[in-house]
């Protein structure tokens, strides 16, 4: 396990708040390995739901209606 004493660590916290959080951006996207099957499933989602609205099945809602919904 790293150490907070490790010079890299030290050298990354000396790092500027925006070079931190874009290196860990970074590191996090390096990690995230996409499940095309589940990409796949959105995708036949996405557009059932969008077939279904230009069909008259489903309305849109305006965004402040959800935003105001949800807010606590």
């Amino acid at each position: 396990m790293i150490q907070r004493t490790d010079p890299i660590v030290q050298q990354l916290a000396a790092m500027p708040d925006s070079d931190r959080l874009l290196l860990v951006d970074y590191l996090l996207e390096s990690l995230d390995f996409p499940d095309l099957e589940i990409e796949r499933l959105w995708v036949a989602e996405g557009q059932s739901r969008w077939d279904a609205y230009q069909r008259g099945e489903i309305a849109s809602v305006p965004a402040d209606e959800v935003f105001a919904k949800y807010q606590k």
